[in-house]
């Protein structure tokens, strides 16, 4: 998007007026270099129209040592009536005296500017680094997302090349001694349009073709180690993937939450352009179901997936639930009575593999009084255990169909000899009623 020719331009100037300005450079005192080259914007910017300036200082009115890392305040709004040559007034006046916050200041700066209708802009003034264990890279962020679109000016008198590292995330420099910083930096505030830096991100198929979408995408800072967006990745309208405008300093790199998750190559948006972010995202679909019986003695049971032949668990799915997944190959663990495992499990792209378990049956177990016991179903020649029984006199279990068998012995027997050993058999769809003093 851009402005119409006639959209006010806001310009708020931060002035750096903390003790290190006292320092020389070259020839002259810091601050005074600062102060001549401000008045010669002052006096060119007074000409231009639709065009409204703000003064923001720091370091200006607590002594260092020890300062105030919350020393900074808006001296000029904008719309103040003979605004410049209160500006000129102000910064001429000033005198070096405390600490420099400039992630504070910038912050700041954001609830300066009265709406987001116009282009706002900030020129900031320094000679120096933050002093408040700040992060101006921080500052930035807060900016953008307060509407300040436009990167920060920063204007450094004397910084080392590592100090004027520190300003790279924030927005773009220009050197004090550069002969042309003052025709640089006025071009710069009089041409300067809203340029939105935009992305989309292709989750591609197993054909390489941007169709898959829906699910959550995060980006992260790569350099900075943390989130900075989240997003419902979506086709637009014309069925391509949507576009999403993005502060352009950080390198990022996306991590797309499929099962299992997919990530981006790391990735540098350029200022003002649109940047297409590859993800390979083939997904296909699962559902595993049982048919609804007559007396619905299904339980919503759930399922363990992971990947084929792997043992760390990689989603937990509800029974009759759809889930996407990658395409590949899976096992199940299905958390029936027994439970029901599955090995090699196809998700194919842009398909639904519908799974179908039998219905469970209802087992009734009655005592008379209370015992210790076990449900137990042969396989492969083995006993293995479905499930201990309760100490209650009348309990209810959904098992799968099979064969099966109870041991139990009453409390009151104090003897293994008293063992009963009851077989049964479990029926889709149908009650088995078993009774253990018989």
């Amino acid at each position: 998007m851009f402005i119409n020719a006639q959209t006010t331009t806001r310009v708020l100037f931060v002035f750096d007026a903390s003790n290190s300005m006292v320092g020389k450079h070259g020839d002259i005192q810091r601050m005074e270099g600062a102060k001549q080259m401000f008045n010669k914007f002052i006096d060119s910017l007074s000409k231009l129209k639709n065009y409204q300036f703000a003064l923001r200082m720091y370091g200006h009115t607590v002594k260092y040592p020890p300062g105030d890392c919350k020393d900074s305040k808006l001296v000029v709004p904008f719309n103040t009536k003979n605004g410049l040559e209160l500006i000129k007034q102000k910064v001429n006046d000033a005198k070096p005296t405390g600490i420099t916050p400039i992630e504070h200041s910038l912050t700041e700066s954001a609830n300066d500017f009265p709406d987001k209708k116009a282009r706002n802009m900030i020129i900031l003034i320094t000679d120096g680094i933050e002093e408040c264990g700040g992060d101006p890279c921080e500052a930035r962020q807060k900016l953008y997302e307060k509407g300040i679109i436009f990167k920060p000016v920063i204007i450094g008198i004397g910084l080392t090349i590592e100090q004027i590292k520190t300003f790279e995330c924030v927005g773009t420099y220009f050197d004090y001694d550069d002969p042309d910083v003052y025709t640089d930096v006025t071009e710069l505030i009089q041409t300067q349009k809203k340029k939105k830096t935009s992305a989309q991100v292709n989750l591609l198929d197993s054909k390489n073709k941007p169709t898959e979408t829906n699910v959550n995408m995060t980006f992260y800072d790569v350099n900075r180690k943390k989130y900075k967006y989240n997003y419902i990745h979506t086709l637009n309208k014309n069925g391509n993937p949507d576009t999403l405008y993005l502060d352009d300093f950080p390198t990022y790199k996306v991590l797309v939450h499929t099962i299992p998750p997919k990530e981006s190559e790391e990735v540098k948006l350029t200022e003002g352009k649109h940047t297409t972010i590859p993800v390979l995202a083939p997904q296909g679909a699962m559902v595993v179901s049982r048919p609804n019986g007559v007396y619905n003695f299904n339980e919503k049971v759930k399922y363990i997936v992971r990947h084929a032949n792997e043992k760390q668990t990689l989603h937990v799915q509800s029974i009759s639930t759809y889930e996407q997944y990658i395409i590949g190959t899976y096992d199940l663990e299905i958390l029936t009575l027994p439970r029901t495992y599955l090995a090699g499990v196809k998700i194919e792209q842009s398909k639904l593999n519908e799974i179908t378990l039998p219905s469970a049956g209802m087992l009734q177990v009655k005592a008379i009084e209370a015992g210790d016991g076990c449900i137990l179903m042969k396989k492969e020649g083995k006993m293995e255990r479905v499930t201990n029984l309760t100490n209650s006199t009348n309990q209810t279990f959904y098992l799968q169909p099979g064969n099966y068998v109870i041991e139990w012995r009453s409390r009151s027997l104090k003897g293994s000899i008293y063992t009963i050993e009851k077989k049964f058999v479990v029926k889709s769809d149908q009650s088995t009623v078993v009774e253990l003093y018989k």
